[in-house]
């Protein structure tokens, strides 16, 4: 089943002036359900400009977005979010950060509830959401009436994985969400997040700048270069990759 069909997108920043630039150029993707896909390339080459056009935040000149056999093309962010989610490299942006940690996985479960917020809270289940923060191994479960804002940075993105995955969405988008970690935080940010998207059977798109994730995560490497797919490869041919190659397919 096809989640996601990109048809000849493009994308020109600044038309018609000196600054023109086109960032996009003639784009085709097909997304099958299931696939894990590490994006990468140079900056600029158009990776976060292709999340930001599926995403919605930025409106293609030209093609089609096709999401689970909806034309989205000309949709807002609000309706594309019916059937994706997405982390964001800022853990910040994922999260209310003056809303306790119980009080932003209720209203990623339920938006409805947002204006009764403390009303639903007294309502739900406790040990519910104390064994969903478990599978993060974080200790987040001791956490439920803490204010997010005091989370460390790790902490709040598996919050972040964890309240974009509740609803199971067609599709998920990965903005190098990773980035702003230590390396050690990043380490255990990516294990969570190969986790749910195995057990959940997520269909994701997980840009990054880390060739050891790219080559080590996923069914699936797409390499963007100048506004163009330039490479895109899986399961054997993916795992037969190495990074010197990768390297070659830079230049």
């Amino acid at each position: 089943m096809k989640v996601l069909q990109v048809k000849h997108l493009q994308k020109v920043f600044f038309p018609g002036t000196d600054n023109e630039r086109h960032i996009l150029k003639n784009i085709n993707l097909q997304v099958e359900e299931g696939d894990f896909i590490s994006v990468i390339g140079n900056n600029g080459a158009g990776k976060s400009t292709l999340l930001n056009t599926i995403a919605g935040t930025l409106q293609a000149d030209a093609g089609e977005i096709d999401l689970v056999d909806h034309d989205v093309s000309k949709k807002s962010v609000a309706y594309r979010s019916r059937f994706m989610s997405r982390v964001f490299q800022d853990p910040k942006m994922g999260t209310a950060g003056d809303l306790t940690v119980m009080q932003n996985l209720i209203l990623a479960q339920d938006h409805q509830h947002t204006v009764n917020l403390k009303w639903y809270q007294k309502k739900n289940d406790i040990p519910q959401y104390q064994e969903l923060l478990k599978t993060l191994n974080m200790g987040l479960e001791n956490f439920l009436d803490t204010q997010v804002k005091y989370l460390s940075g790790g902490q709040r993105q598996a919050l972040s994985l964890l309240m974009a995955t509740l609803s199971k969405p067609k599709l998920l988008l990965l903005d190098e969400h990773t980035a702003a970690l230590d390396p050690k935080t990043s380490h255990e940010v990516m294990k969570i997040t190969d986790d749910m998207v195995q057990k959940k059977h997520l269909t994701t798109m997980m840009i990054t700048h880390k060739m050891s994730d790219a080559l080590k995560y996923g069914n699936r490497l797409v390499m963007v270069q100048d506004g163009q797919i330039k490479l895109d490869v899986r399961g054997v041919q993916k795992n037969n990759l190495d990074k010197e190659q990768l390297l070659a397919a830079f230049e």
